[in-house]
């Protein structure tokens, strides 16, 4: 169905790994992780759905700030649709969409836990992502 792949994706992402980077990074470790997902993602979906995903670094720095992070609200929207709807397409379990980030992003940024729910879902959603890219292309 697909053809080889461009190159093989990173299939270790993962929760414990960010929040700890993170911390010991004073924060900047995840821009590099988000940067990593947003290239990972328009490699694997973009023949498929003619998009493109913002650079992460340009949304980071200048869209977010120019727009009071609304910019940033809807970046993340669309990537978990994206990430999702690709997983629907490869027949993969898609756990994660636009709801997902709105519902444990941020409602569930009100019972603490709930950012890192999501950041946990999309870790594993990139993860079964990239290991069937690197599969199947």
């Amino acid at each position: 169905t697909g053809s080889a792949p461009v190159g093989k994706m990173t299939t270790h992402r993962g929760f414990w790994k960010l929040l700890f980077l993170s911390l010991i990074t004073f924060g900047i470790y995840p821009l590099f992780f988000y940067a990593s997902i947003a290239n990972d993602v328009n490699v694997i979906c973009s023949r498929y759905d003619g998009k493109k995903t913002m650079n992460y670094w340009l949304l980071f720095f200048l869209v977010a700030p120019l727009t009071c992070g609304i910019g940033a609200l809807v970046w993340c929207h669309r990537i978990s649709n994206r990430i999702g709807d690709e997983m629907k397409r490869r027949n993969l379990p898609h756990a994660i969409s636009a709801g997902t980030f709105w519902g444990w992003n941020l409602l569930g940024s009100l019972i603490v836990i709930g950012p890192f729910v999501y950041i946990y879902k999309l870790c594993r959603a990139m993860n079964t992502l990239c290991q069937d890219y690197n599969r199947y292309g």
